[in-house]
């Protein structure tokens, strides 16, 4: 038995999108239990935000490390600095190009970290958007899905129906042919009938009928 799958009509993201509003949800790239929503449901029409979504962490992630590094940096050149200062026979462009490498490691900073304040927010927003596009996909998916149980449970009704009837007369129609073998039997007796038993035997074929 084959169902032909059926888009559900209106998608209901502005009714999902006024009971999510101020929901603190994990991020769902991040969360299994994500991923564990489309056993059997295909998540294509969500790639898009999805990727979104997955751009925004690694840009995040590609942040920190970076701002992390140039603040090792700045700290060794400061370190570096200090004991150049003192000393009077320093060159000063050597002195000069440590506090410019500073000055840019400060410019980076600031501007990394301007970036990541956005990025919370940046990451809530696309976060939102697939978590209206998951909710929109499971709500299809599962009116689909239950059409198709609602749709197997009539055929499993139909069919238990139509075994039954089909066992009633598979029985009726052993009995009517056990009848017709016991009466040729008593009429034209078993040398007459050795004949017709290498063909029809229903002692053999329905040892459950009586002899």
């Amino acid at each position: 038995m084959a169902f032909r799958k059926k888009k559900s009509d209106g998608l209901k993201s502005e009714e999902f999108k006024e009971a999510l509003l101020g929901k603190k949800v994990p991020v769902l790239t991040l969360d299994q239990k994500w991923y564990r929503l489309f056993r059997g449901n295909d998540r294509k029409s969500l790639k898009a935000e999805e990727q979104t979504l997955n751009d925004l962490l690694k840009e995040q992630g590609r942040l920190n490390t970076e701002s992390r590094d140039i603040r090792l940096l700045k700290k060794k050149l400061l370190n570096e600095l200090t004991p150049m200062a003192g000393e009077e026979s320093t060159d000063p462009k050597k002195i000069e190009d440590h506090k410019r490498l500073i000055d840019d490691c400060n410019k980076k900073l600031d501007d990394f970290k301007e970036k990541l304040l956005d990025m919370p927010e940046k990451i809530d927003e696309a976060n939102f958007d697939l978590m209206l596009k998951t909710m929109d996909n499971c709500y299809s998916f599962l009116k689909d899905n239950s059409e198709d149980i609602s749709e197997i449970e009539k055929w499993v009704k139909q069919t238990r129906v139509e075994l039954k009837k089909k066992l009633i007369e598979k029985q009726e129609k052993e009995q009517i042919n056990h009848e017709i073998y016991s009466y040729m039997h008593d009429i034209f007796g078993a040398e007459v009938l050795n004949i017709f038993d290498l063909k029809y035997n229903p002692e053999e074929k329905h040892p459950h009928l009586p002899k």
